[in-house]
């Protein structure tokens, strides 16, 4: 079955010279093609993720763009977007240069990075957005909020002058108070120092009332809060130009679900269930226009010392799609439809990246085994990453074939 633009049909998908050649039934075949049996499959334009921590250049001890990008293929992901908080950061032509060159000798799949929005995140001084939008999928200082309401003012001043997009990590900084996980009923039992939502919430209102007097592209990542939803909601009701992605640990774990263990521990935090309803009513009505992993590896070490001291940040480009597909399509909470929208095709709109599973474009499809089932296993991943708040999860809906430009990048 092929599953594209809101329709599902039974057809056969051609592949030739990197291309979709034809969607329709029975296609001929001859004796030198090769023939991939999908009955009981489904064939999708290949997932694209918006939010993924490939690590390198700077900290390839705990991801690089080899195994970053195997277990993107691993994961029905064809493309991703690389985040910016590295060593050197993407932050003039040269530093992304360098990192455009490791792309181009160890990526499996597509990888557009972003460029950051400050030089080397520091929230001092903008980068040249002239010289790098062509190059990126946007504008990020990922991993830090900016700060000061002029540098962001500037910032969308810059990003809309070059028809680019500001994709926003929102924390106000003076809001944390030494916080580490949801400021929530789990953090008051257990006595551990809570992140409040305005942390998050305040920034986007701020934001957003910058990007209408701007005209910036506006995306907000990884949202967490029903209080961000309802901000954003109300964005798109005044036309702006504002998007957003949430995860997939949001949207099916609230902090009561959390565990003293560092692979419960990510930024933004797994909030309440209050919250985790709105951002499911957010992706039903169209607020949330986007899935992302918000995949960040670490080292064991790293994820090893509990709520408390283990970094922030877990893996998910491998459970992304079984995940959703579980709890959230098979549930009849949104369509199988729905999800692909979610996962492949908004992030092409919204981003301008192209492609989709139409005739002419490039061949990035994957094919996805809706009845097999798995339990989740960090030892089993592509990724250096092995910390998942799903590990043991019995999950449905398994990826068996990727293809990048008709070549087969992974195959179970």
């Amino acid at each position: 079955m092929v599953v594209s633009g809101g329709i599902s049909q039974q057809a056969d998908v051609a592949v030739g010279g990197g291309k979709i050649l034809a969607i329709e039934q029975n296609i001929e075949v001859t004796a030198q093609d090769r023939v991939v049996d999908c009955q009981g499959k489904i064939i999708v334009s290949g997932l694209v993720d918006v939010h993924v921590h490939l690590r390198e250049p700077g900290f390839s001890a705990k991801e690089t763009i080899a195994t970053g990008t195997a277990a993107a293929a691993h994961g029905g992901f064809t493309m991703v977007c690389s985040m910016p908080n590295l060593s050197p950061a993407p932050d003039s032509v040269e530093n992304l240069d360098a990192q455009l060159a490791l792309i181009e000798r160890d990526a499996k799949v597509k990888v557009l990075p972003y460029a950051t929005i400050t030089r080397n995140r520091y929230g001092r001084e903008l980068v040249d957005f002239a010289s790098l939008a062509q190059k990126v999928a946007g504008f990020s200082d990922d991993g830090s909020g900016v700060q000061q309401e002029d540098m962001m003012r500037q910032a969308m001043v810059e990003a809309a002058k070059n028809d680019s997009i500001i994709a926003a990590h929102c924390e106000v900084n003076d809001l944390l108070r030494g916080g580490y996980i949801h400021d929530g009923e789990y953090a008051a039992k257990h006595g551990h120092k809570g992140i409040c939502s305005e942390s998050e919430w305040a920034q986007i209102e701020r934001d957003i009332e910058l990007a209408a007097q701007t005209s910036c592209q506006y995306h907000v990542c990884h949202i967490s809060t029903k209080e961000s939803v309802a901000l954003i909601r109300e964005a798109k009701r005044r036309g702006l130009k504002v998007s957003c992605e949430t995860a997939p640990h949001y949207l099916t774990m609230c902090d009561m679900d959390l565990q003293e263990d560092g692979r419960f521990k990510m930024n933004p935090p797994i909030r309440s269930a209050e919250d985790r309803d709105a951002l499911v009513e957010g992706i039903k009505d169209g607020t949330i226009e986007v899935i992302a992993t918000d995949h960040a590896p670490h080292t064991a070490d790293e994820k090893s010392r509990g709520l408390a001291l283990s970094a922030m940040g877990v893996v998910g480009l491998e459970t992304s799609f079984a995940v959703i597909y579980t709890k959230l399509v098979k549930t009849g909470v949104i369509s199988l439809e729905k999800a692909i929208e979610l996962m492949s095709e908004n992030p092409r709109k919204i981003f301008k990246l192209g492609g989709g599973l139409k005739v002419g474009e490039a061949a990035d499809i994957a094919l996805f085994d809706l009845e097999s089932r798995f339990t989740v296993d960090p030892e089993t991943f592509h990724s250096m990453g092995r910390s998942t708040p799903f590990k043991g999860w019995e999950l449905q809906g398994e990826c068996v074939m990727t293809l990048v430009d008709g070549n087969v990048v992974y195959e179970k």
